[in-house]
């Protein structure tokens, strides 16, 4: 017989928004596919899913007592607010005496952070950019800055590029102080400094317990013209010919090697279970500088896990099966 596993997502369209609101508020949340994607790795599993809905319908749940009876459970949901809200799930699901896959919530919430992650995984040996955090424009005009311009500005704690702009590259004090005061006024939160890399930009997906491995690099494209990550400027309005995008890394054996050490040491630092993607950009010297780990990364059909599972000639569902099992093995529901 399978187990039981329960599903806590948030969905596209789903976002409580405000008119105050940045357009990218939501995201992160996800495509109805994306459940339905890991809905089919749990079936090849042999095992059943059950899906709860967001944090809140679990909340409501557990408040009724209508929770169904779960062997595990596996969180995607996002939240909104503050930087503890990819832990909303894992903390009301590890109260309820239901394990779960994935990274727990104290490390959901100090990767989303990305000044402490980047503190915490420097120490563990792992190069990061030099970087700043400012609460308000005030302390833009007035701080030294980590390095000479340009730098790069951005949400001290988002993911999923909430938060970039083809402003955010910035090239003067006078732009550094519009863009804080862009980040700080639309995002309630900090705005986070940070020597700008030009080189190419890779991820690399880690995966697995005791131990954990990294799977194939990737390369992602980035705007010709600003270097800014295309993933980013894409839901941005095109300038007049479009976006151009570039891919001017090259990939060898050695530096595949590195980025897979350096994104192992990551996930050891910050204690992530069964997967992760960390990122990665190359300084003028040629070396991997990190720039976040994602322990909640998406699953979506077109995302990295997609993309590997195509490279490797197989459906998206059976590699995130092989992903979700290793996580079964360690919680002992193989």
């Amino acid at each position: 017989m399978g187990v039981s596993i329960g599903l806590v997502y948030d969905l596209l369209g789903t976002y409580p928004r405000r008119p105050h609101d940045p357009a990218d508020v939501d995201a992160e949340y996800e495509p109805e596919a994306t459940v339905q994607l890991l809905e089919a790795a749990i079936a090849r599993l042999g095992h059943r899913s059950v899906r709860l809905g967001s944090p809140h319908d679990l909340l409501a749940r557990l408040a009724k007592s209508e929770l169904p009876e779960l062997d595990a459970a596996l969180t995607i949901a996002e939240g909104f607010g503050g930087r503890e809200r990819e832990a909303w799930a894992p903390v009301l699901l590890a109260m309820s005496g239901i394990p779960t896959l994935g990274s727990d919530a104290v490390t959901l919430s100090v990767a989303l952070d990305k000044h402490w992650a980047r503190t915490l995984v420097a120490a563990a040996g792992v190069p990061v950019p030099e970087q700043v955090v400012f609460d308000s424009a005030v302390q833009a005009q007035e701080a030294l800055l980590p390095a000479d311009f340009p730098v790069f500005v951005k949400p001290r704690w988002e993911g999923t590029s909430k938060g970039i702009a083809p402003s955010s590259r910035v090239e003067s004090r006078g732009e550094l102080v519009t863009e804080v005061e862009r980040i700080v006024r639309a995002y309630e939160q900090p705005a986070l400094v940070e020597s700008f890399l030009e080189g190419p930009e890779y991820t690399v997906t880690v995966i697995g317990n005791h131990p954990p491995r990294a799977l194939p690099v990737l390369q992602r494209a980035l705007e010709a013209t600003t270097r800014i990550g295309l993933h980013a400027l894409e839901r941005h309005p095109a300038p007049a010919g479009g976006w151009r995008h570039c891919l001017p890394g090259s990939l060898d054996a050695a530096l595949e090697r590195e980025l897979g050490a350096l994104a192992l040491r990551a996930f050891a630092a910050l204690d992530c279970r069964d997967f992760a993607r960390a990122d990665f950009r190359l300084d003028k010297t040629g070396r991997p500088v990190f720039l976040e780990i994602n322990p909640l990364p998406t699953f979506a059909p077109d995302g990295s896990f997609g993309i590997l599972a195509e490279l490797e000639g197989r459906p998206a569902d059976a590699l995130v099966a092989d992903v979700l099992a290793g996580g079964l093995r360690r919680l002992g529901l193989a």
